[in-house]
């Protein structure tokens, strides 16, 4: 991915640059299609697009034929409807009483996962058979969303004789750790998956996530619903390679550095200080822009880093709601210009190894991202 080459002569506006790799995204979505065919390939693009942005990702993928997204509330698919006339957008929080009208006016497929929900989207139904077909939740152990087996017996038996009301689409769940290569958790949501799926001939089934794409090859079924894995996170435990390519790149310019001598302090309430002579760089970012503040270190917390001239530098004490402090003291001089760039994101400082290093995992990382950047998009 390129790394951000400034003109001297245009002046800094926004707090750093994040670039967003649509090509990589687009080889990502290749790849996964290319492990589950015949099955297809829809994407999970909820939380902007997991910071993305969703104007941003979503012609991307449609340009190169997913025609299937989920998203979590009605106003991200309302925007994904915007991009697209004929994608099938379901929305996976529910459904609340008095959305009707919109699922109906912009043909968008409700994610029913409880006898409540189900019960008024009957009635909605009922009053207008225009509406599109439903999709049905059930909850095979992660106890969030989703019927009961038993609930799930009784709306088969009622769309079996015909009582149901409106029509199905699709039959889904949702793995609690298929990341982890051999669980036996993930091994019996599957079965009980499978004895439920018999119970609701004919009906579409979707299982697997970024994950369950590589450790669960038999459960493709008709959908596969990625997410992580499309935006460049590891879908694995970090013990395999990740087969998946970056798609972002974060890097801030450095707005200053100084000198200081042994024993001397490092931000607000001192949290670091210096055991040697010590060459600071405060970079333009904070927590304001999404950078966690557990990616703080002090004399007995390792922090997170960042690359300076290809070096890393540790991150000094704790993270300021603008600002970043860190040490750059084996760093080049040539690097540590005011306006040189740091990069947050980027090479070995992969989304996962920032969530690690900050105490947090790189979803998070993703779904943070600040809006004060200036984002540049590459394809």
């Amino acid at each position: 991915m390129m790394t951000a080459d400034r003109n001297p002569s245009i002046p800094i506006s926004s707090g750093g640059i994040l670039t967003i790799d649509l090509n990589a995204l687009k080889r990502n979505w290749h790849l996964l299609a290319s492990k589950v065919g015949p099955a297809a390939t829809g994407a999970v693009v909820k939380a902007n697009a997991y910071g993305l942005g969703i104007e941003t990702v979503v012609p991307a993928l449609l340009s190169i034929g997913c025609q299937h997204f989920f998203v979590a509330h009605l106003s991200e698919a309302e925007r994904v409807r915007a991009l697209s006339a004929t994608a099938e957008i379901f929305v996976l929080n529910g459904f609340l009483p008095g959305n009707g009208p919109i699922y109906r006016d912009l043909n968008l497929t409700p994610v029913l996962g409880s006898l409540a929900e189900i019960h008024h989207w009957r009635n909605f139904f009922g009053d207008h058979n225009d509406a599109p077909s439903a999709a049905l939740h059930i909850d095979t152990g992660l106890n969030r969303l989703g019927l009961s087996p038993s609930e799930a017996v009784t709306i088969s038996q009622a769309n079996l004789d015909g009582n149901l009301g409106f029509s199905l689409c699709l039959l889904m769940s949702h793995f609690v750790e298929s990341e982890i290569d051999g669980s036996a958790t993930t091994k019996r949501q599957i079965e009980a998956f499978d004895q439920l799926r018999r119970m609701f001939p004919d009906i579409p089934a979707s299982l697997c996530n970024s994950s369950g794409i590589f450790l669960c090859t038999e459960s493709y079924y008709n959908l596969v619903r990625p997410g992580y894995a499309l935006y460049g996170g590891h879908p694995l435990w970090s013990s395999h390679d990740n087969p998946m390519e970056p798609v972002i790149r974060l890097e801030v310019p450095i707005v200053q550095t100084r000198y200081i001598g042994v024993g001397k302090h490092v931000g607000y309430g001192g949290f670091w200080t210096a055991h040697r002579p010590t060459r600071l760089a405060t970079l333009s970012i904070g927590y304001a822009d999404g950078l966690p503040r557990g990616a703080e270190s002090s004399q007995t917390k390792k922090g997170g880093d960042v690359l300076i001239g290809g070096t890393r530098c540790a991150m000094l004490g704790r993270v300021s709601m603008d600002l970043l402090i860190v040490d750059a003291t084996d760093a080049p001089d040539e690097a540590l210009k005011p306006g040189s760039y740091a990069t947050i994101i980027g090479d070995e400082l992969t989304i996962d190894a920032v969530g690690d290093s900050a105490g947090t995992i790189g979803y998070d990382i993703l779904v943070s991202l600040g809006t004060r950047y200036q984002r540049r998009v590459i394809g």
